[in-house]
C-alpha cells in the first residue's frame, strides 16, 4: 500500500492558488464584458469523442444496466446543443478528463475554458483569443502575435512541405532533427510527431503563435477551407513552449458530421480501439440547426503555468493526480 501520510499537502503553493483564483475572476470578467453567457453541461455522457488520439474514461451507468458511459474530454458537443437551442454566445469553465495523458504538461483531470461566438469566422475568433490572452498575461508576452499556416510551419521549421513529403521523408526529417529512430508509422502519425517534437519547440517563446489551416484529416469538427479542401478552418495557439488553445470555424452540416464520425470509428477499429457510440443528441441538434459560429478551447492550467512561470502542471493544481 502506498504511504500517503507524508504526501497530503497541495502540489501548488498557496500563493499560486491565489493567482489561479485571480485568473479565474479575470476570465469571468472578460466574458461578462463581452456579453457571453456562462453555462454548465454534464461531465458524464452516453457518448464520447471518436477522435483517434483521445482516450475517454469509462464509468458505470448509474442505472446499473450495463450501459457504457464516459467522462467528457471536452464540453463541446453539449455546448453545441445549447447553441442550436438558441443560447447565443456561451462559455464554460469545467473539469475534463483524458485517460492516457499524464506528465509535466498533462494531468488526467484538468480545467478547460471553452467558448463559442455566433457569426465569428476563424479570423474573428483568433482576434478575440489574442485579446483574451493578452489581457490575462500582461507582461508575459513581449512581442506581437505571429500567424503562420500549418504548412508554412513545416516548411520553416522542418524544412519540408508536408503535402509533398512521403512517409520516408517525414521519418528521415524526424531522425535528423531528434537523433532518434522511430519505426514506420502512418502519414498522420508522422505529422503529429513532427509537430510536437520538431516544430512546437522551435516556435518563438516570447509571443503568441497562431498556427492555422490544419489538414482536414485533423479537424473532424471544423469546416473545410473554401480555397483548398485539403485544409480545415482550424487553428492552435502556442506560447512559452506550451500549446494553449485549439479552435475551429465550426462545421454545421449534420450529414457531413455523421460521415466524419463514422470514418473516425472505422479508424479506431483498424487501430484495434473500441468503437464509440454515436452522439445522436448532438447530430439531432445539428439537424435542427447549429448557427454559424466559431469556438475555441484553452487549457486553463497551462494558462496558469504561463502566468506564474511554472514548468510543471502539478505546481498549479491544488492536488495533482499522483496525490488526488
Amino acid at each position: 500500500m502506498t504511504d500517503r501520510s507524508n504526501n497530503w499537502r497541495p502540489t501548488a503553493s498557496i500563493e499560486t492558488l491565489r493567482k489561479r483564483a485571480q485568473l479565474l475572476e479575470r476570465t469571468r470578467a472578460f466574458f461578462v464584458k463581452h456579453g457571453v453567457l456562462e453555462v454548465e453541461t454534464p461531465a458524464i455522457s452516453h457518448s464520447a469523442t471518436t477522435e483517434l488520439h483521445l482516450s475517454s474514461w469509462l464509468v458505470r451507468s448509474p442505472n446499473d444496466d450495463g450501459e457504457t458511459c464516459y467522462l467528457h474530454t471536452s464540453p463541446e458537443l453539449a455546448m453545441k446543443r445549447l447553441l442550436a437551442a438558441g443560447s447565443g454566445d456561451i462559455y464554460q469553465l469545467c473539469k475534463v478528463f483524458r485517460e492516457a495523458e499524464q506528465g509535466s504538461r498533462h494531468n488526467p483531470e484538468f480545467t478547460l475554458l471553452e467558448w463559442y461566438r455566433l457569426g465569428f469566422d476563424m479570423d474573428s475568433m483568433m482576434q478575440e483569443v489574442e485579446a483574451f490572452l493578452t489581457e490575462l498575461l500582461p507582461g508575459r508576452l513581449t512581442q506581437s502575435a505571429q500567424y503562420i499556416s500549418w504548412q508554412q510551419a513545416f516548411i520553416r521549421y522542418a524544412n519540408c512541405d508536408p503535402f509533398e513529403a512521403t512517409t520516408n521523408d517525414l521519418q528521415e526529417i524526424y531522425n535528423r532533427h531528434t537523433g532518434q529512430h522511430v519505426d514506420e508509422m502512418s502519414t498522420e502519425d508522422w505529422y503529429d510527431l513532427l509537430m510536437s517534437q520538431v516544430i512546437e519547440p522551435a516556435l518563438p517563446h516570447d509571443r503568441l503563435v497562431f498556427v492555422t489551416h490544419y489538414p482536414a484529416s485533423q479537424a473532424s469538427l471544423a469546416r473545410l477551407d473554401t480555397s483548398d479542401n485539403r485544409l480545415a478552418q482550424r487553428f492552435e495557439v502556442f506560447a512559452g513552449g506550451l500549446e494553449l488553445a485549439n479552435g475551429f470555424h465550426e462545421l454545421t452540416d449534420a450529414k457531413e458530421q455523421r460521415r466524419r464520425i463514422q470514418h473516425e470509428n472505422q479508424q479506431r477499429s483498424q487501430a484495434g480501439l473500441p468503437g464509440i457510440n454515436v452522439d445522436e443528441y448532438f447530430l439531432a441538434a445539428l439537424e435542427h440547426g447549429l448557427p454559424d459560429c466559431s469556438g475555441v478551447a484553452i487549457g486553463f492550467d497551462r494558462l496558469v503555468m504561463l502566468a506564474t512561470g511554472e514548468n510543471d502542471i502539478a505546481k498549479v493544481l491544488s492536488f495533482s493526480f499522483a496525490n488526488a
